[in-house]
């Protein structure tokens, strides 16, 4: 499951997909993805960490991507903020841990099941780069002001 940080750094990535090479604030950044400034500025501390996102400091700084949105694929971004993509430890391959109500892990077939589900998951979020993401969101947006202007001129 996504997690909200997740979810929000997405969304603002998106923001920075769409101004880079431009510098944009966090503020800036909050708006165009409608996500909560303080939490973003934690958010957006991780993603420097990770290598995501670049930062300056000053009156004229701002974040902006630390690589090409479309070399930054989103399961990458998801690792850095949430950790494993496996939906149960026992399946993850990074961070392996077994239940611990679990008599014999490789004769389980949730592990099993939980395994293809994490391998479906990869397969897309690693597939799938920030660019495409972006792309997506703009062309959905478009689609739906359309929707809203051809609603509001009944």
């Amino acid at each position: 499951m996504l997690t909200m940080k997740a979810k929000y750094a997405l969304r603002a990535l998106c923001a920075l997909a769409s101004a880079h090479p431009e510098l944009l604030q966090a503020r800036q950044i909050a708006i165009d993805a409608d996500v909560p400034e303080k939490f973003l500025e934690s958010i957006l501390v991780e993603l420097r960490k990770a290598g995501i996102v670049a930062s300056k400091r000053g009156a004229y700084g701002g974040h902006t991507l630390a690589h090409a949105a479309e070399k930054i694929m989103v399961g990458d971004i998801i690792r850095a903020l949430d950790g494993p993509i496996a939906p149960i430890r026992c399946a993850s391959v990074t961070a392996y841990r077994a239940c611990t109500d679990c008599p014999d892990p490789d004769a389980c077939a949730l592990r099993a099941l939980m395994g293809d589900v994490r391998d479906a998951m990869s397969e897309v979020v690693d597939h799938r780069s920030l660019q495409q993401l972006a792309q997506e969101t703009r062309r959905l947006e478009r689609k739906r002001s359309r929707a809203a202007n051809k609603e509001s001129r009944r």
